[in-house]
C-alpha cells in the first residue's frame, strides 16, 4: 500500500514503512529530512559516503546492497555503520538514501 508525503518540500509516494517508492525523485535535502525522522540530526561526511555508495550500488545492481557488500566495497567496518546508523543500519541507510529496504531486513 502506498501513500503520499511531503519530504523537504517535495511530494513523493511512500510505501507503508515510509520508504520512497521511486528512488529517482530523491534529493540531498530529502536525505537530511529523512535522517531526522530516524533520529540522526546531522549527516556527516561519513554518512554521505555511505549514502552515495548505496545509491550508486542500487543503480548498478538493481537492488539495495547488504551490509556485507557495503563494508566490502567501501572498506568501512560494520561497527562504524552501527555508529553512524544506530540499531538498524541497513534499514536506516536505505531509508535515508531513498532506495528500497534491503532484502531480508525486518
Amino acid at each position: 500500500m502506498t501513500s503520499t508525503a511531503v519530504i523537504a518540500g517535495h511530494e513523493v509516494t511512500i510505501d507503508d514503512e515510509g520508504f520512497i517508492t521511486d528512488p529517482s525523485v530523491w534529493t540531498d535535502d530529502m536525505a537530511a529530512a529523512l535522517a531526522k525522522n530516524v533520529g540522526i540530526d546531522e549527516l556527516t561526511p561519513d554518512h554521505w559516503t555511505v549514502i552515495r555508495h548505496l545509491r550508486e550500488d542500487f543503480a548498478a545492481q538493481g537492488e539495495t546492497p547488504t551490509l556485507r557488500r557495503i563494508t566490502s566495497n567501501i572498506g568501512i567496518e560494520t561497527k562504524r555503520l552501527f555508529e553512524l546508523f544506530p540499531k538498524k543500519p541497513g534499514k536506516k541507510m536505505a531509508y535515508i538514501a531513498g532506495v528500497p529496504k534491503p532484502r531480508g531486513c525486518i
